[in-house]
């Protein structure tokens, strides 16, 4: 069962959500949520990740602004996220990512990054600044970001119907990453990783979630 633990960082403690394996950890994996906080989505990925052998930390990045902040996913809480991840700002994002890679290296663990919407850009700086090995989904903040040299290996995962990533910025993640997998799915939307309701395409989603997963036992032994 996961549970929730306090995150020292350097502007102050937050909380984020915890879930470990039964056995022992193969490695650990900093989760960034979307711009709706620590959803039943986020917390989801984090038992995901805990049940093929890692350690999931979800920070709360919300908690240094309005503790404790769960959105809908509507008009509103869209609203009310992307003001919210304005006035955190990526540099700060950054640094709690920072802060939560490392307590887990503390306990003697391997990390990389995962992170979805406005969280896979986290994920891109993370590998790129914290030399984290990093998967990122439907990152559509990337592209200003892609002449970063990546400093660990990297994945991205796209949605070929997603109206907010077009085909020129995913080639520009080719383009400017040439080492990095970039995977596209023909039928699928933004947040298509987001169960169980729409845009969510579950056959989409399970293939990234696999090729997640290989990433990771791969690149974090």
């Amino acid at each position: 069962m996961g549970h929730w633990q306090a995150l020292p960082t350097s502007s102050g403690p937050l909380q984020a959500w915890r879930e470990d394996p039964e056995d022992t950890p193969r490695g650990a994996v900093v989760v960034v949520q979307e711009i709706f906080g620590v959803t039943d989505h986020i917390r989801a990925v984090c038992a995901q990740l805990a049940a093929a052998g890692f350690v999931a930390l979800a920070p709360a990045f919300f908690d240094r602004l309005a503790p404790g902040t769960v959105l809908p996913y509507d008009a509103e809480g869209t609203a009310r996220g992307r003001a919210l991840v304005a006035r955190l700002g990526l540099e700060d994002a950054v640094a709690i990512a920072a802060a939560a890679a490392g307590a887990l290296r503390a306990q003697g663990l391997a990390v990389g990054i995962v992170g979805f919407c406005w969280g896979g850009t986290v994920a891109l700086l993370g590998n790129t600044r914290l030399g984290l090995p990093a998967v990122s989904y439907y990152g559509a903040r990337n592209v200003p970001y892609l002449d970063a040299p990546a400093r660990a290996p990297l994945m991205f995962h796209f949605g070929a119907l997603d109206p907010h990533i077009p085909p020129e910025a995913i080639e520009a993640h080719r383009r400017k990453q040439p080492q990095a997998q970039v995977f596209v799915y023909p039928q699928a939307d933004h947040a298509f990783a987001r169960a169980p309701d729409p845009p969510y395409q579950p056959e989409a989603a399970a293939l990234a979630w696999q090729r997640t997963l290989a990433f990771f036992t791969e690149h974090l032994r």
